[in-house]
């Protein structure tokens, strides 16, 4: 007699499955306010893995979001190959019905040249923002490349505002702005980098891009050992992921409260309870994005704390956060 199979699994709970890139994306770009209806954006691509899934994306969610996709790919001129990686921007820009586009510049061999390449590809993108009236440029960072970044900050000694890296949002200018030459400030005023990509890992990337069957090129200076940060990304990261499996969502908290920080008005507290006090109540990763997600949309929001009770937080300005006492412990 085969033995019995026993009684089912109990049903799980929740979701079966971690949200699709598209989801991820669509969940950033409405929590942020990224994009909005009759918006333009103009989608940065390098026929790479991120900028390929990013143009594929964005494309999909204009009817969701209502806004426009027009994309533009730079070439360096350090590489041969990257014609042909333009390439299949270009293609897949096509099969979506996306106008496309591409600029070739001059970037010479020598010193410094990732932080010359960036010059000169963001001073190309400016320009071509401003030629279709885009009002954000996008770029296809993720988690990891942000989590990339305040590790490599950190290895040179950044202090908090320098590790405030890759926001969501932030203005082209004056920050991106200054290292282009060649660009007037007033031909890309208003224009703001987006990158909608940043509740994603690499590993989301890859999955949609095989889900979707879509081409993509991998650049070879990627994993040239000669820069840091392809050896942060091969070797200090998996090694820190070892030891906390989170370690990308926590360096990714870490710069969002560092943004909020260096953003927030000289003299506003961030939280005041009563209306007079600092709040003092510990709270946790998870919480801290709650307020701050519901801060940006302006709406209440109830927060549990340690010991069984609740705060009611209220926004009645943007500059402000006006936090209630409501604290009443449970069973009393």
């Amino acid at each position: 007699m085969s033995p019995s199979p026993g009684p089912p699994p109990p049903p799980r709970r929740g979701r079966s499955h971690p949200p699709s890139l598209i989801r991820l994306a669509e969940r950033l770009i409405r929590d942020e306010r990224l994009l909005a209806r009759g918006d333009v954006v103009l989608c940065a691509c390098s026929g790479g893995p991120d900028s390929t899934a990013l143009l594929h994306v964005l494309a999909l969610l204009r009817r969701r979001i209502g806004h426009e996709v027009v994309a533009h790919g730079v070439d360096h001129g350090l590489r041969a190959a990257a014609a042909a990686e333009l390439a299949i921007a270009r293609d897949l820009a096509e099969r979506l019905g996306v106008p496309y586009a591409s600029t070739r510049v001059d970037v010479a061999p020598g010193a410094n040249l990732q932080a010359r390449a960036r010059a000169a590809r963001f001073a190309a993108l400016a320009a071509a923002s401003a030629a279709h009236g885009a009002r954000a440029i996008a770029t296809g960072h993720t988690a990891d490349d942000r989590a990339e970044t305040v590790l490599l900050r950190l290895l040179r000694g950044a202090g908090p505002r320098g590790l405030a890296v890759l926001p969501p949002r932030a203005p082209l200018w004056p920050d991106v702005g200054a290292a282009c030459s060649g660009v007037e400030p007033g031909s890309a005023a208003g224009v703001e980098l987006i990158r909608p990509l940043l509740l994603a890992r690499r590993a989301d990337v890859l999955a949609h891009l095989s889900r979707h069957h879509l081409a993509f090129a991998e650049d070879p200076s990627n994993g040239d050992p000669r820069f840091t940060r392809v050896r942060v990304r091969r070797e200090l990261l998996p090694l820190l992921e070892d030891l906390s499996p989170a370690i990308v969502e926590h360096l990714c908290a870490l710069s969002d409260m560092l943004v909020a920080s260096r953003d927030r008005p000289s003299g506003v507290e961030p939280a005041v309870l009563n209306g007079s006090e600092p709040l003092s109540v510990p709270l946790g990763r998870a919480q801290r994005l709650a307020i701050e997600r519901a801060r940006k949309l302006g709406r209440p929001l109830r927060v549990r704390v340690r010991g069984g009770g609740e705060i009611a937080l209220g926004f009645p300005e943007e500059s402000s956060v006006l936090i209630k006492d409501k604290s009443v412990r449970r069973g009393a």
